[in-house]
């Protein structure tokens, strides 16, 4: 009878290495879930149109759906989705500017009931994804931080950065600037994660850089099925400048820092001594100084 041959610590260090990326894989997915479905809906209404429903509105309803049933089955808390609403908000703005007839930074090339001025109402939906995504890592891998800014700082970087997603169309571009400043003051700062029993490391700038690559992929993805296009893509689909990871980048650092101070807020109960029933929420494990 021969023996069963016993695995190598070598063997036993690539499964654990193996399970751990499985883990990971399977955690982004659980965090990018509304992206993911909402980024399916673009691809199946563009081989398939409907023809008693413009394509937007579809996607505006179906958007509504996602998140209420992300809500009702507890994939998201209602401390999350105001924060992914926040965000909503502070990005429809953008696009309002960005898609207004003096800017035309890029278009919505069809047609639909809800929108506002140039913006299809689901737009917003496509930031609030990556809102999503954030909260939701923030608690599936128990992000911590180390030498985590002052957020003040952080607040005044976030705004500049804001401002100036407006303002280079008509003052000088601080775009330059913006990037050296975010690299200055975060250069310190480190993001702690969890995958089943063990914790990594990664760099705050890194993470931010990674998480703007693939927002980039999934915008080739829309733009290649008419979601919306840029200019150099009026007329035939061409890949997005690869700069873009850059404006993607900035506001990358907008979201996290807007994320976590919403985050910051107990919104059990409001100065106006209301409860809105909302589930009390354990203190949330902010980034520290």
């Amino acid at each position: 009878m021969t023996s069963v041959p016993q695995p190598t610590n070598t063997a036993k260090t690539y499964r654990r290495y193996a399970h751990e990326l499985l883990d990971f894989g399977l955690k982004n997915a659980r965090a990018s879930i509304f992206g993911i479905l909402l980024l399916s809906m673009m691809l199946v209404t563009d081989d398939y149109p409907i023809s008693w429903i413009a394509r937007y509105d579809l996607l505006f309803l179906g958007a509504i759906l996602i998140q209420g049933l992300l809500i009702f089955f507890r994939l998201e808390t209602w401390r999350e989705t105001i924060a992914i609403f926040c965000f909503h908000g502070v990005a429809t703005l953008m696009e309002i500017y960005k898609t207004s007839e003096g800017i035309g930074s890029w278009t919505y090339p069809e047609p639909c009931f809800f929108k506002v001025a140039n913006v299809p109402l689901f737009a917003g939906f496509m930031y609030s994804a990556v809102g999503s995504y954030l909260v939701c890592a923030w608690s599936i891998f128990k992000l911590k931080f180390n030498h985590y800014p002052a957020a003040g700082l952080t607040l005044v970087l976030a705004s500049l950065i804001y401002l100036n997603f407006f303002t280079h169309h008509f003052l000088p571009d601080i775009r330059l600037p913006l990037f050296f400043a975010s690299l200055l003051l975060f250069r310190k700062t480190t993001v702690s994660f969890s995958v089943l029993s063990s914790t990594y490391r990664l760099p705050f700038i890194l993470s931010m850089v990674l998480i703007a690559f693939f927002i980039w992929i999934a915008e080739n993805i829309s733009t290649y099925s008419n979601i919306w296009l840029y200019p150099h893509q009026s007329y035939a689909w061409k890949l997005v400048p690869l700069p873009k990871i850059g404006a993607w980048y900035l506001l990358m650092i907008i979201s996290f820092v807007l994320v976590n101070e919403l985050r910051k807020i107990d919104y059990t109960t409001v100065k106006l001594g209301f409860n809105f029933g909302f589930r009390k929420a354990t203190k949330p494990q902010n980034p520290k100084p």
